[in-house]
């Protein structure tokens, strides 16, 4: 068999030019025909085509409604062949009032609940447009878009809807393309109506203009956007940013002196069966002990009941810590990221966005006129026709009579076109009387004269600017801020100041032992247990105790590991006491480093970090603390040694004692040890046999002590440590007679 096929259709490509090609082409596709919108009607193809199959199907908002999965079907199969789940949830979405500002589909059957249960199958279902959707294809009967082709070039379809409905601002988008997404939130037409007719007005009108109509996002679950004033012009200005967003409540009074919060609205597409479990799962693992309670007391409309642990609660303080802690308070992003009119992708601030609506607008106005100037041309040539026959009906009747070719006689004879003629001899009897002449008469003086008003029109775009004004005051009386649609949900409240609720506050504070293994289990033990004895609790066979310090539930545990990285865990979720506990490297990523520390953190505490090569430096117990499982890298030890001990400095400390394996002793100023954030740090003393055996902060003027080991506990001072002191960086010299073998202070 040969190596190669000699076949022209086989093209010998590198693999990476055929995949970035064939993979460019799939970018391409899911940005431009699937995830972003277009920023003329707002939709992305899959809504634009549902809508365009319900209008086929003649599902007015005043007929009847049909089952879903009757155009389902048809969408699928004329228009977006991409499967029936995906046409459906798209279908459910646009109806779902908690989902839209303005639903473009009125649903008839269980389309789902903001509780986040699913829609019935499309089978049980039925739907029908609302006038919103009517709005937005206006006008498809009068040319006023281009149409194409579908993907079996079978049908046509409308390649953007005439969208007198502000759809992109009034109910927003979001989606994910190949590097890019679009995130929009739903606006109030009777602003976004407003802010058009002032950009119409005034062409240049700025940001901040347009601003005092359009305060800000109107969701349809209602709610409170709280973001400062800068960020909300901020993003607006320039198409990216996000809005804070939080849920409505109110304080109840009730007998006795006692009350409760009443939530009345949440934050948009926050799930309430979600919501609600969250916060009972608060209650239950004692995260918020000041709430005692939360039910669901909610019908048609949300509300949310949460009890106070006691009347002494600040409802504030309540609300500040549910906020941080749930989903009744979240961030919407804001990414105007859209298909322009050439379908490029862009992100636009709102002025572009508001500008591009108008010369679409305005572009559509002045293709239906040219589509009525058209009709009316086509009917006055008819008419013309008719009038030349009235003038001479005996004529006409004697030539229709007599003639073998009529219609070649009277074109002839009267100047007629083919058309002209071929209306006079499709006429009845009954139109030949005198009434009927004079309305033919009257008909042509009044399309004469709207043809004039057209013509002028088209000819004129201060008078197309001026129509389109009155085009969005007539929008604005459909959705005003007096009608049930129209009336703004959303609040635009002021950022509350930040209110720091401490810890103390989500955590009940209860005494808590934590022991460490030799072998890294960790477990806490209920109560502050006696750590003189040594013999706090059992271990597994060949394990022993390494770590044991007393703590509270409030506290932070910071675990040190020997490559000095820091981790972080909370006391209050350290596992139990039955048992042996379990495994740090469980809870964080410790990548098989040995546990040089554990303990509690200590707001405002200092702590000596040294290498075993004799590097260290002091830092702030703050820096210490790590957000994630990965922990935070604050000393990075040179090839080939470790982090070998972390020690705490009092406050009255100001000399460093080091010990090296070589038992030479060296005293240091403090003052000399820097102060980083993370590093190596420098040289604090030098070892010619091996390296760093221990280290201890101490006061001078107390002299320097160490134990003197045994079962009495003694210890020894040494009140004169003159001749040990040396500069940062010495080797030192032998320490006093009778210090301990071990090399250990302590």
């Amino acid at each position: 068999m040969p190596d190669t096929i000699d076949d022209p259709r086989i093209l010998d490509t590198p693999f990476a030019d055929a995949l970035s090609e064939r993979y460019l082409v799939y970018a391409l596709s899911t940005i431009t025909a699937r995830s972003l919108p277009d920023v003329r009607d707002g939709l992305k193809p899959v809504h634009r085509r549902i809508l365009w199959g319900m209008r086929l199907l003649k599902l007015d908002p005043a007929t009847g409604y049909k089952k879903c999965a009757r155009i389902v079907g048809d969408v699928m199969g004329k228009y977006h062949p991409h499967g029936d789940a995906s046409i459906y949830d798209a279908l459910v979405r646009l109806s779902q009032s908690f989902a839209l500002r303005y639903p473009l589909i009125d649903g008839q059957g269980n389309f789902g609940n903001i509780d986040g249960d699913n829609a019935a199958a499309m089978r049980y279902t039925e739907a029908r447009l609302t006038a919103a959707a009517a709005d937005l294809m206006d006008g498809l009967d009068e040319d006023s878009v281009a149409f194409r082709k579908t993907y079996n070039d079978e049908e046509e379809e409308p390649e953007v809807f005439p969208a007198a409905f502000p759809n992109l601002l009034a109910n927003g988008a979001s989606g994910i393309a190949v590097g890019m997404a679009t995130s929009i939130p739903p606006h109030n037409v009777a602003e976004i109506a407003d802010a058009a007719i002032l950009l119409l007005d005034d062409p240049m009108a700025s940001i901040d203009a347009l601003m005092q109509h359009i305060t800000g996002p109107d969701f349809p679950t209602g709610g409170v956007v709280v973001e400062i004033a800068s960020a909300v012009r901020a993003a607006y200005a320039t198409g990216r940013g996000s809005f804070r967003l939080r849920a409505r409540w109110t304080e109840e009074k009730l007998a006795n002196g006692m009350w409760q919060i009443a939530v009345t609205e949440i934050p948009y597409q926050v799930q309430k069966g979600k919501l609600i479990e969250d916060i009972a799962t608060l209650i239950n693992d004692k995260k918020l002990p000041i709430l005692a309670d939360v039910r669901d007391e909610s019908d048609t409309a949300i509300r949310l009941v949460l009890e106070p642990r006691a009347r002494t609660v600040d409802a504030a303080v309540l609300m500040e810590s549910l906020f941080r802690l749930t989903d009744l308070e979240t961030r919407f992003p804001l990414n105007l990221n859209v298909l322009d009119r050439d379908h490029v992708p862009r992100v636009m601030p709102l002025t572009e966005v508001l500008q591009a609506y108008i010369d679409h607008q305005i572009e559509v106005a002045a293709r239906r006129t040219g589509f009525r100037l058209g009709k009316i041309d086509d009917r006055l040539e008819l008419l013309d026709g008719y009038l030349k026959a009235y003038l001479s009906i005996d004529e006409v009747i004697r030539i229709i009579r007599e003639e073998d070719e009529p219609k070649a006689e009277l074109i002839a004879r009267f100047g007629l076109n083919d058309r002209q003629a071929e209306a006079i001899l499709n006429l009845r009897l009954r139109a030949l009387r005198r009434l009927e002449e004079i309305e033919i008469t009257k008909e042509h003086r009044a399309l004469s004269a709207e043809a004039k008003k057209l013509r002028a029109l088209l000819d004129s775009p201060a008078a197309q600017r001026r129509r389109l004004r009155d085009d969005l005051g007539k929008l604005r009386l459909r959705y005003g801020p007096d009608t049930p649609l129209g009336t703004r949900r959303t609040e635009i409240g002021t950022a509350p100041t930040v209110t720091m609720i401490p810890l103390e506050a989500m955590i009940d504070r209860e005494p808590l032992t934590v022991i460490v293994s030799a072998k890294g289990w960790l477990r806490s033990l209920k109560g502050h247990a006696d750590l003189s004895t040594g013999d706090t609790t059992k271990f597994k066979e060949g394990d022993g105790p390494s770590f044991a310090f007393h703590a509270q539930t409030t506290d932070r545990i910071v675990i040190v590991a020997a490559t000095g990285r820091f981790y972080t865990l909370s006391a209050d979720r350290l596992p139990g006491g039955r048992g042996f506990g379990e495994p740090v490297r469980l809870m964080i990523d410790l990548d098989g480093a040995a546990i040089v520390s554990v303990f509690a953190h200590r707001p405002a505490a200092r702590y000596l970090l040294a290498a075993s090569d004799g590097r260290g430096f002091v830092v702030e117990g703050d820096e210490l603390l790590a957000e994630t499982r990965k922990g935070r890298q604050v000393m990075t030890p040179r090839a080939g040694a470790m982090l070998k001990l972390i020690k705490p400095l009092a406050d009255n400390d100001d000399f460093l004692a080091l010990l090296g394996d070589n038992r030479k002793l060296l005293l240091i100023p403090l003052a000399e040890v820097p102060v980083m954030v993370r590093g190596q740090g420098v040289a604090l003393q030098k070892h010619k046999d091996g390296g760093l055996a221990d280290a201890l902060p101490f006061r001078r003027a107390d002299g320097l002590s160490w134990a003197m080991g045994g079962a009495t506990g003694r210890t020894r001072t040494e009140a004169d440590v003159g001749p040990w002191v040396g500069p940062r960086g010495g080797t030192g010299r032998m320490p006093p007679q009778g210090f301990p073998r071990d090399n250990r202070f302590s």
